[in-house]
């Protein structure tokens, strides 16, 4: 796909986005804003995978462990094809499959329910190592917030996926470097993050999380790594395409009102 391609499907998604949220008069618009570039890829270039056969035995896997970034992912897989965009105005309502935080049991291509932080990359992980098991060529792919980093689950599954050489695997951190009590610095340190992994024997790969060419060439790399997990640090921006979300802690989990939304659509054309 050319660069143009990716930079479109990533504005309906952002619009999709802040209309979900701004509907649902709740959510996390910040961290779902700041991994729309890597979803973008990841749907459109990088897993193999099909709308219309979600649980096709050999697709790739995808986990979105920053489960409250609910909303960027429903809008990557209604674009995608994997449910109709009649149900944008449904996000958190009662028996809606768009739950405030993933549900694979409610919507096709959620591989995995999540939202409490620390989980993702342990179910990433028993989903690579199947994939050795059974000796399917699958990868799966996982994000995982920055601040979900201060999870004590998070390193022992970062332990795990070494020990058993997952190199089908790769996890991407969103460094937005906000949480919801304010910069990830102050509330718990979690820096730094790639020297960390790497002294638990991880491939890592940093780059800019909003720079498509950055993305597909590290996504590449992780590709010819053999006996290790790469971990991909990806630096971005809280709240990114919408001015005054971006960089700004108090967007975590708001909802736009009225003005807001008004303004966000218009920034968004």
């Amino acid at each position: 796909m050319e660069i143009k391609e990716f930079q479109e499907i990533a504005k309906n998604l952002r619009k999709d986005i802040v209309e979900m949220i701004y509907r649902a008069k709740s959510g996390h618009p910040g961290g779902s804003l700041s991994i729309v570039e890597i979803l973008t890829v990841l749907y459109w270039s990088e897993m193999n995978v099909d709308p219309k056969n979600p649980k096709m035995e050999d697709r790739d896997r995808f986990v979105l462990s920053k489960g409250h970034a609910a909303p960027a992912l429903y809008a990557a897989l209604i674009e995608k094809g994997y449910a109709s965009k009649e149900l944008i105005p449904t996000l958190r309502r009662w028996q809606s499959p768009l739950q405030g935080h993933p549900d694979m049991k409610k919507l096709p291509g959620v591989e995995m329910s999540t939202g409490s932080l620390g989980q993702g990359l342990s179910a990433a992980n028993g989903m690579a190592l199947s994939a050795k098991i059974y000796k399917k060529d699958y990868r799966v792919y996982t994000i995982l917030g920055d601040g979900e980093l201060q999870e004590g689950q998070i390193w022992e599954a970062a332990m795990t996926a070494a020990h058993y050489k997952l190199d089908n695997l790769v996890a991407i951190v969103d460094y937005n470097n906000l949480q919801i009590d304010g910069n990830v610095a102050d509330v718990m340190n979690v820096a730094p993050v790639g020297a960390k992994f790497e002294a638990f024997n991880w491939n890592v790969i940093e780059i800019d999380g909003h720079n498509y060419e950055q993305i597909i060439k590290a996504l590449d790399c992780a590709k010819t790594v053999k006996g290790k997990p790469t971990l991909i640090v990806a630096n971005t921006i809280k709240g990114k395409g919408v001015s005054f979300m971006e960089n700004n802690a108090g967007f975590h989990g708001a909802a736009p009102n009225d003005e807001e939304y008004k303004q966000a659509m218009e920034e968004l054309k």
